[in-house]
């Protein structure tokens, strides 16, 4: 009975890895692989395998030691605050480009507010992969 409970508990706890910041990760950062190690033991939304975070920015300063949370990555930023950025609105036919302010930072599919240059109107948009905020079919 309790080599079965010993062979249960190796084999449960066998893969079941947490990826661990072995320096600094600032805000803002993207991840590099030098950056992580892993350690035993797995923890619910905790990063297990590196490609999890590999590439993405941290959005909170994580120090050296501390599980990575993956709510605290996301994509790198495309789009900084106070940045000219070119708002697009496109509906039934309509096309509308013009520029407007970020008044937030974030990465594409991030949804921002962003002010319109020409009529100084608050908008709120969707960061495109290119870029742009399309502030379309909101």
């Amino acid at each position: 009975m309790m080599l079965r409970l010993l062979l249960l508990l190796a084999a449960t706890g066998a893969g079941a890895d947490t990826v661990v910041a072995t320096r600094t990760i600032r805000a803002q950062e993207i991840v590099a692989p030098d950056a992580l190690r892993l350690d035993p033991g797995t923890v619910p939304g905790i990063a297990t395998r590196f490609e999890e975070v590999i590439g993405l920015e941290a959005r909170v300063t994580v120090y050296p030691g501390q599980a990575l949370r993956l709510d605290a990555f996301g994509p790198p930023a495309l789009v900084d605050r106070n940045q000219i950025v070119e708002l697009v609105f496109s509906r039934n036919g309509l096309f509308i480009v013009t520029e407007g302010r970020a008044l937030a930072r974030g990465g594409a599919g991030d949804r921002v507010r962003v002010m319109n240059l020409s009529s100084r109107t608050v908008l709120t948009g969707t960061i495109t992969p290119e870029g742009a905020i399309n502030v379309a079919g909101e």
